[in-house]
């Protein structure tokens, strides 16, 4: 895996969606989470890295076991 650079991140950043760079520095807590959102989806593509698409906010719940077994 490559070494990620300050100046390599900078060019990220500054080449990803206005909006979302704007969207960082807005009052609704919404629009905020949007762009950060779209931030993070910007670095991780541009970087060519493989996450986990799962939100990582929630927890799964467990199945029940089906009856009969």
């Amino acid at each position: 895996m490559d070494r990620i650079t300050i100046p390599r991140l900078a060019d990220i950043l500054l080449n990803a969606p206005g909006w979302a760079r704007v969207g960082l520095t807005v009052p609704n807590a919404r629009m905020r989470e949007q762009a950060a959102d779209a931030l993070a989806a910007t670095i991780v593509d541009r970087l060519g890295l493989e996450v986990d698409e799962r939100d990582q906010r929630t927890f799964p719940l467990p199945l029940p076991e089906p009856k009969g077994r």
